[in-house]
C-alpha cells in the first residue's frame, strides 16, 4: 500500500506528464507554422530580386535556409506564447484546470511542467542569437547581396533593344516559337566605346547557348557589316574610312560570364552589427568609446587653437614676460590685466599710426567665431554619427538577453491568458497570440529606434518592452489565480446594466420645489 504523500507524487508525476505532453506538441507545431510565415514574408519583401534569374536549386535552397535560421529568435516567443495559450486553453475548455484547483493544486505548481520547458527554450534561445544567429545573418545577407547584384537572365525581346550584354546593344524585329530562329537582327558595337562605328544587319539568324550556358552564339544569315573608322591625330579628326561588307553567314559569340552569380567575400559583411557575438560587440563598443574619446579630444584641442586668448588670467603673464623685462618703463608691482594684454595683441593701427581701428577689431573676430562654430558643427557631426554607431551595436548586444527574456514573458502571459479563456485550438489563441506579438514588435520597434537615436538610454528603450509585457503578465497570473472572468461577456453584462440603471434613477428622480416660494406673492413695483 501506498501512503498518501507517495500517492500524490504519482499523481502529480502523471499531471506533470499530462501538461508536458500538451506543450510541446503545440509549440513544436507552431515554431514550424511560424517560422514558415516569417521566410514567406521574407520571400515577399524579396521576390522581385529572385523572378527572371537563373540562380539554380540549390543557391534558392541555401537562401532559405539560411533565412529561415534567422527568423527562429523572433519565432520563439510568438511560439511559446501560442502554444502555452493553446495548452492551457485545453487544460481550461475540458475543466482540467478546474479539476485541478478544486484538488488544491494552486495554479503556479499547474505551470511549473511547462514553466521549465520554457526556462530551456530561453537558454537556447540565448545561445542561438550568440551563436548561431550572427553566422545565419553573415551567410544570408552576403548571399541575398549577390542575387541582388546577380542580372536577368537573358530575354531578348521582338522590337525593344537589349542593352544588358556587356559592349552591345541588339534589336530583333521577331522570335520564332522555337526560341532560336530570329529575324530582322541588328547588332551596335560599342566595345571601343566610338558611338555608332559598327553596325551589323542581318536579314535572319539564329542564337543559342553553348558550354552550359556560359557562351551567347549569334549566326546571322544574309546581312551586312558596316564599320566606320575614325582616326585621330592631334586630338583632330583628320580622314574617315568607310567599310561596308557584306555575307551570307556570320557569327557572333558574347560571353554570358556576367549574368552568373558572383559570391563576394564573406569578410566584407563582418563589419555590421548582426553579424557579431556579444564578445565581439563589447570590443567593438570600447573601441568606438575609446575612439570617440580621442577625437573628442583632439577636436578641443583644435578649437583651442582658433583663440588668441582664452580667458586665464594666468596666460597674459606667461606670454609677455619677456616683453615686461625689456620694458624698463614698466613698474615692477604693476598687474597686466587680461583685457588690457587682449587689447594689446588685437592693435591694428591705421595708415597714421594714430591708432587702431575697432571696425578692423571685430571684423576679425567676427570671422575667427563663424570660422570655429563651422568646426565645431562638423566636429559635432561626426561625433554623433560615431554616437549613433555606438548605440546599435550596444542594442544589438542587449537584444541577445532580451529576446531570451521574451520567451518567458510570452510564457507568463500565454500560460494566464489560456487559464482564463478556457479556449482551445486556433480560434481564439491565435487572436490573443497575434495581439500581444504586435505590442511586443511595436514597443521593440520604438524603443530600439529610439535608443539608437540618443534619446533615450540603450537599457530602457531595449528593456522596455519585457518590461511592460512582464507587468501585464503578472497582472493576469493575479486574475488567473483568482478566477477571474476577464473574457466573459456576461460579467460586463452586468456592469453596463448597472451603469444603465444609474442613469434612469438619475432621469427619474423629482426635483425639489420650495413650495413657500411658489405660493409666496410677488411684489410689483409702484
Amino acid at each position: 500500500m501506498y501512503s498518501e504523500s507517495t500517492t500524490f507524487e504519482i499523481r502529480m508525476k502523471q499531471i506533470d506528464k499530462l501538461i508536458i505532453k500538451s506543450f510541446i506538441g503545440p509549440f513544436i507545431l507552431t515554431t514550424c507554422v511560424v517560422v514558415f510565415i516569417f521566410l514567406m514574408r521574407f520571400i515577399m519583401l524579396y521576390f522581385d530580386e529572385f523572378v527572371g534569374k537563373d540562380l539554380g536549386i540549390d543557391v534558392f535552397a541555401k537562401v532559405f535556409f539560411y533565412f529561415s535560421l534567422i527568423t527562429v529568435p523572433i519565432s520563439l516567443p510568438l511560439s511559446i506564447l501560442l502554444a502555452s495559450l493553446m495548452c492551457f486553453g485545453n487544460l481550461g475548455e475540458y475543466s482540467e484546470l478546474t479539476a485541478l484547483k478544486s484538488s488544491g493544486i494552486p495554479i503556479w505548481r499547474t505551470l511549473a511542467p511547462a514553466l521549465i520547458i520554457a526556462v530551456f527554450v530561453s537558454i537556447f534561445s540565448f545561445w542561438y542569437n550568440n551563436s548561431i544567429n550572427p553566422w545565419a545573418n553573415l551567410k544570408g545577407y552576403s548571399l541575398l547581396w549577390d542575387v541582388k547584384n546577380t542580372k536577368v537572365t537573358l530575354n531578348i525581346k521582338e522590337g525593344i533593344f537589349y542593352n544588358e550584354i556587356p559592349g552591345f546593344s541588339i534589336k530583333v524585329q521577331k522570335k520564332f516559337q522555337d526560341g532560336k530562329t530570329i529575324k530582322g537582327v541588328s547588332v551596335y558595337d560599342h566595345t571601343k566605346m566610338n558611338g555608332n562605328t559598327s553596325v551589323t544587319l542581318a536579314d535572319s539568324g539564329r542564337m543559342y547557348t553553348i558550354h552550359n550556358s556560359s557562351y551567347l552564339i549569334f549566326e546571322l544569315f544574309n546581312g551586312t557589316n558596316y564599320i566606320d573608322f575614325k582616326e585621330n591625330t592631334g586630338g583632330q579628326q583628320n580622314e574617315t574610312q568607310f567599310v561596308r561588307n557584306n555575307f551570307k553567314s556570320n557569327k557572333f559569340v558574347f560571353s554570358l560570364e556576367s549574368f552568373g552569380i558572383k559570391r563576394t567575400d564573406e569578410n566584407q559583411f563582418k563589419y555590421h552589427e548582426y553579424m557579431k557575438n556579444i564578445f565581439e560587440l563589447n570590443r567593438q563598443i570600447d573601441s568606438m568609446n575609446i575612439e570617440i574619446k580621442k577625437s573628442a579630444d583632439m577636436q578641443v584641442q583644435s578649437l583651442k587653437s582658433q583663440y588668441n586668448y582664452h580667458f586665464k588670467k594666468e596666460i597674459a603673464p606667461k606670454i609677455d614676460s619677456a616683453e615686461t623685462k625689456n620694458n624698463e618703463n614698466t613698474p615692477k608691482n604693476k598687474k597686466i590685466i587680461p583685457g588690457d594684454w587682449a587689447e594689446a595683441k588685437f592693435k591694428i593701427f591705421d595708415k597714421t599710426g594714430a591708432g587702431y581701428r575697432t571696425d578692423e577689431i571685430l571684423e576679425t573676430a567676427l570671422t575667427q567665431a563663424k570660422s570655429v562654430q563651422s568646426q565645431f558643427d562638423s566636429n559635432k557631426t561626426i561625433l554623433e554619427a560615431k554616437k549613433r554607431d555606438t548605440y546599435k551595436a550596444d542594442v544589438e548586444k542587449w537584444h541577445k538577453y532580451t529576446m531570451a527574456v521574451a520567451c518567458l514573458v510570452m510564457f507568463l502571459i500565454g500560460s494566464s491568458l489560456g487559464s482564463i479563456i478556457k479556449k482551445g485550438g486556433f480560434g481564439m489563441p491565435v487572436l490573443l497570440s497575434i495581439t500581444f506579438f504586435i505590442i511586443m514588435y511595436v514597443l521593440m520597434q520604438l524603443g530600439d529606434k529610439y535608443a539608437k537615436e540618443g534619446i533615450v538610454y540603450v537599457l530602457f528603450g531595449v528593456w522596455m518592452p519585457d518590461v511592460i509585457l512582464f507587468l501585464i503578465g503578472i497582472y493576469l497570473l493575479y486574475k488567473a489565480t483568482n478566477d477571474a472572468r476577464l473574457f466573459d461577456s456576461d460579467v460586463y453584462d452586468v456592469y453596463i446594466d448597472k451603469i444603465k440603471q444609474r442613469i434612469k434613477k438619475k432621469k427619474m428622480q423629482p426635483i425639489a420645489v420650495n413650495i413657500e416660494e411658489i405660493n409666496q406673492p410677488q411684489k410689483t413695483e409702484d
